[in-house]
């Protein structure tokens, strides 16, 4: 699957590419259905999808709004570009979710900084990224330059299909654009008031290379909410989930409590205050969504078995 075109999605396959229904009679949870990169088994009689094949990888969050479903982001994914930008709107908090977000899926993770031709310290924003996780890769691009944006072929070879992920302006179209040697893709400027950026990329589509990789570009995702990441928070953070190991009590709230590891390791400059301020954030909100998400599955059970 290739591309989702007003209730259609895109296949490609030994007979070309074309445009099927995407329902699958019978099936049941969000994650049964096909989302972006996932390979098929279509009715040749029918042109339906009957079933999605087994998954390597799957990003998926929780959708905005009060039903609390679960959107899914993408299938089979090698490498994710965690693409920001080297302006007012970058943020490590960002960065760290889809990090999180990332490890999780077990999915490695490389941090593209574009726009660093409109700063005179791109190694600042640089210093930020790798601050944020040992051995982090990090490349820092002019996204409009094919010559420094070949660092990131390595990632595009053969057979690897790679991700981009960020919020709208951060220059995905940009690097999508340049990897592939054309400018099909529209592209929009950044807000010079905010350094925001402007949504250009509004569904989810894959782009062959002539290397033989594959790049799928993403809508901007301002909201990116965690659900079921407890592995990925643990090891994004695991210089905090490591201190609280050495906690007197097991219900240690990280505060002024006697014994408490986390202080202590904040305390020889393990960390700072806001990484921890971070954590804290996204812990609860991921703790937050999974039960509310156990709940939901918990009832859909019940009304089904009635």
């Amino acid at each position: 699957m290739t591309a989702v075109h007003r209730g259609k999605i895109a296949v490609t396959g030994d007979a070309g590419s074309w445009l099927v229904d995407p329902h699958i009679p019978g099936a049941g949870p969000a994650h049964d259905h096909p989302t972006i990169g996932d390979w098929l088994l279509i009715d040749r009689e029918t042109q339906h999808v009957s079933r999605v094949l087994s998954r390597a990888s799957l990003f998926k969050r929780r959708a905005p709004g009060p039903d609390r479903k679960t959107q899914m982001i993408a299938a089979n994914v090698d490498t994710v570009f965690i693409v920001a930008s080297c302006n007012q709107d970058f943020s490590a908090s960002r960065l760290e979710r889809y990090l999180v977000l990332a490890r999780d899926v077990g999915v490695t993770p490389v941090v593209v900084l574009t726009k660093a031709d409109i700063t005179d310290a791109p190694e600042a924003f640089e210093a930020s990224a790798r601050s944020l996780q040992p051995d982090l890769l990090v490349r820092t691009v002019n996204g409009r330059d094919p010559d420094d944006v070949a660092c990131l072929a390595a990632w595009c070879g053969m057979g690897q299909t790679v991700a981009l992920l960020g919020s709208s302006g951060v220059g995905k179209s940009t690097l999508v654009n340049t990897l592939r040697g054309s400018n099909s893709i529209a592209t929009q400027d950044i807000r010079k008031a905010d350094g925001t950026g402007r949504h250009t990329t509004t569904v989810r589509e894959m782009h062959r290379l002539a290397g033989g990789g594959w790049l799928l570009d993403t809508p901007g995702m301002r909201e990116l909410q965690l659900t079921d990441a407890a592995t990925g928070l643990g090891e994004v953070f695991d210089d905090i989930a490591a201190a609280t190991e050495h906690c007197r009590f097991s219900n240690c709230a990280h505060n002024a409590e006697p014994g408490c590891g986390v202080q202590a390791a904040m305390a020889r400059g393990e960390f700072s205050t806001a990484r921890l301020e971070r954590w804290r954030r996204l812990t609860a909100e991921e703790a937050l969504n999974t039960a509310s998400l156990t709940r939901k599955r918990s009832g859909m059970g019940k009304r089904s078995g009635a």
